[in-house]
């Protein structure tokens, strides 16, 4: 277990408690990372770190209850892992929601302040909680998972795009900073974004069996390709979209 780019890497992982977070955890950690998920929901997050605990019965994976709307909260949680694990190497972002409409008419501005919140300011805390200890590392990840949405928004999406979009312009700033700190030489650490089209797992096939799900990424996948961000120079995903569907 571990010999390669994720091998004794620390790597935070928000949203943790989610299928994308717990696949994220299992990926992780069968890589030999040291995984440090949060999620809001403790009874989830804690069956998420047993999952990957039982199935990797060498790796460390832990978990922390971290209000990521707090943003000292949030700063609190980055100073605690580079403490007591002495680096980070790796946020990936997994905070998620949707909220949608029938038309554009119809669309509530209280979806796009539920929205604001979990998919925007959540990546702002997290960024400015961690950037500087990956700037540290020498192979400092930042990764989050957005949606092909952002980039041709829908009628009845209009709520949820435009966040989506904000989210990728704020890590794509965090993208420049890694630039500029880089210099000459180039990034060491790096932003990026993981687009999907939606995403999906067993429960929502076993509750829809008869359900395609054309263009969407099996959870799985996406923890596949997140691992794979690693295995990649810095200086090849800073600032980039990586794209895990068609793109629109």
């Amino acid at each position: 277990m571990g010999n390669g780019a994720l091998d004794g890497a620390v790597i935070a992982v928000a949203g943790a408690g989610g299928p994308a977070g717990r696949a994220a955890l299992l990926r992780l950690a069968e890589a030999g990372a040291t995984v440090i998920g949060s999620d809001n929901d403790p009874e989830r997050l804690a069956e998420a770190v047993d999952a990957a605990r039982y199935a990797h019965g060498g790796a460390t994976v832990t978990g922390d209850t971290v209000d990521l709307l707090d943003l000292d909260s949030t700063r609190d949680w980055a100073a605690r892992v580079e403490k007591e694990f002495g680096r980070v190497d790796g946020l990936v972002h997994l905070v998620g929601g949707w909220r949608g409409s029938e038309t554009f008419t119809k669309t509530s501005l209280d979806d796009w302040d539920f929205l604001e919140l979990l998919l925007v300011r959540t990546v702002q805390h997290t960024t400015l909680a961690f950037h500087e200890a990956l700037q540290r590392s020498d192979r400092g990840r930042y990764l989050l998972i957005s949606a092909a949405g952002a980039s041709r928004p829908t009628a009845g999406n209009a709520a949820y795009a435009a966040a989506k979009a904000a989210a990728e312009a704020w890590t794509l700033a965090m993208a420049d900073y890694f630039r500029k700190a880089g210099g000459e030489q180039g990034p060491t650490s790096a932003a990026a974004i993981l687009v999907v089209k939606a995403l999906v797992h067993d429960a929502m096939r076993a509750d829809r069996p008869n359900a395609k799900f054309a263009g969407f990424t099996d959870v799985k996948d996406l923890a596949e390709a997140i691992a794979g961000v690693w295995e990649k120079p810095a200086a090849e995903v800073n600032g980039n979209r990586l794209w895990l569907t068609e793109k629109p």
